[in-house]
């Protein structure tokens, strides 16, 4: 099932919360920063054993002193103008993050909307994507999906598009 929330990411208590974060894992602005400060200093100590992370791919991590027992580390695309592949590497992440959530047997799981704040990717066309990709895993599997949203803006538009969204029937998701 797909939950929406307005709120902090680093405050959640799923099993797991994604974290949008750069190719380095070491912390960043936005999300990134945010779950590294809420986490505290051991996240870095293990995100540096992880030698970064190539964007549409997913790692996971303790998640320290967060309410989440994981953090799953993503890195999202830049957007440039949508003829870089974006699509397929944001997809990339929503799938890999989901599959490994179901390998480590996660029954709960946090996005942030990944690439749309200093990554720049269109929000709509990200929403479209991730609730995609998001449907297509919840056809295959059992899982609670919260997409957590920091400002009311973006609250309202995966709102929206949650209502218009439907899978098509006969896709589906392979871990």
């Amino acid at each position: 099932m797909i939950h929406l929330h307005l709120g902090d990411i680093t405050k959640m208590e799923t099993d797991a919360i994604v974290n949008a974060a750069n190719n380095s894992l070491l912390g960043g602005g936005g999300v990134d920063g945010a779950i590294h400060r809420a986490a505290g200093a051991e996240l870095l100590t293990e995100c540096r054993a992880l030698k970064g992370c190539r964007t549409g791919e997913a790692k996971i991590t303790r998640g320290y002193n967060l309410q989440a027992k994981y953090v799953i580390h993503t890195v999202g695309p830049i957007w440039r103008d949508g003829s870089y592949d974006e699509d397929n590497l944001l997809a990339n992440c929503y799938h890999n993050s989901l599959c490994l959530a179901k390998e480590y047997n996660l029954s709960s799981v946090a996005f942030p909307s990944i690439s749309t704040g200093a990554y720049g990717f269109p929000k709509d066309r990200a929403m479209g994507i991730a609730i995609k990709e998001i449907e297509l895993f919840l056809q295959d599997n059992t899982m609670e999906v919260w997409l957590v949203c920091f400002d009311k803006d973006t609250y309202e538009q995966y709102r929206e598009k949650l209502t218009e969204i439907q899978t098509k029937p006969g896709e589906h998701y392979i871990c």
